[in-house]
């Protein structure tokens, strides 16, 4: 009888310890009795009556994602897939509803979601679905809270982490964004050659108001140097036609003198012949004889004028 006894004990032992059993963290255990629902156990270590009682499943109880991608049209009949993300978390006080009400919570908050954006992405043109995510995200958050509060289940965030146009759509958009930067490129690459422009302009007429004042200068200064060679001449006994006749042959041979001067020169005076001197000099006075006579003739003939009106 002894040797029965210990196997029962053994099996009685196993028993028993087959009805303790531990609940993770952030967990809650569901326990049935006969098939009808007992209680909920929550982190920690609990005992069931082996036989009678069983866990019926476990219910996380951490924060959890549920990514779902949506395809529909715009208002601007372009169509998009949207990637939604929804955050959420089994409320603890009713993990009963959350374990009995839903047969896969996953799968309804997938309907919510499409039923939301479907609704609302047709609203917005392209460009406002990406302006506007944030709007969507906001609709898509408040209508699943209203609808998964029921059930044990409180939507924590839902945003819209990305936002894709069909690929010719995407191309298209590419080429505007490009071709809108090269407009943008040219323009300043215009306005960079107008001041180049504008600004040689000036730098080219302030060379040539300072090149004109500088032969001003010259000949200004080249006047007086004439004025004063005269006036010593003059000095001397030798009139101003005379005087302005030798400045000009003097002028010559130094010009032939500084070009025998530049053994790599290539320009050449004309006329240089030795007669030159002499034959400008003729020509000058001559011209000067002329110009003096014409000179002296129409002041007679202004005189004239003025005493036959004065007889009248």
């Amino acid at each position: 009888m002894g040797y029965l006894l210990i196997p029962l004990v053994i099996f009685g032992i196993i028993i028993l310890l087959s009805g303790i059993f531990t609940v993770k963290q952030q967990t809650s255990a569901v326990v049935e009795r006969f098939g009808k629902f007992l209680s909920i156990r929550n982190s920690g270590l609990h005992f069931k009556i082996p036989i009678f009682d069983r866990i019926a499943g476990r219910i996380n109880l951490k924060i959890q994602q549920l990514d779902v991608i949506v395809e529909t049209k715009t208002k601007d009949d372009v169509f998009v897939r949207l990637k939604i993300s929804v955050q959420f978390q089994v409320i603890k006080e009713k993990v009963y509803d959350a374990f009995y009400k839903l047969e896969n919570p996953h799968d309804q908050i997938t309907s919510y979601v499409f039923d939301v954006v479907r609704a609302e992405v047709p609203k917005m043109k392209l460009d406002d679905v990406f302006e506007r995510k944030d709007d969507i995200a906001i609709a898509v958050k408040r209508e699943l809270n209203e609808a998964m509060v029921d059930y044990g289940y409180d939507i924590i965030k839902t945003l819209v982490t990305d936002i894709d146009p069909d690929l010719q759509v995407k191309e298209a958009m590419n080429r505007i964004n490009a071709a809108e930067r090269e407009k943008v490129a040219a323009e300043y690459e215009a306005e960079a050659e107008r001041i180049k422009i504008v600004a040689k302009a000036r730098a080219e007429a302030e060379s040539k108001r300072l090149q004109g004042q500088g032969i001003a200068d010259q000949r200004r200064e080249i006047a007086r140097g004439l004025e004063e060679s005269v006036d010593v001449l003059n000095n001397v006994g030798i009139n101003s036609q005379e005087a302005s006749a030798l400045i000009v042959v003097t002028q010559h041979y130094d010009t032939l003198q500084s070009i025998g001067e530049e053994t790599n020169s290539n320009l050449i005076l004309l006329p240089n012949s030795p007669q030159a001197g002499s034959e400008m000099l003729n020509n000058m006075v001559a011209s000067f004889t002329a110009s003096n006579q014409i000179g002296e003739a129409m002041k007679q003939n202004n005189s004239n004028k003025a005493k036959k009106k004065k007889e009248e």
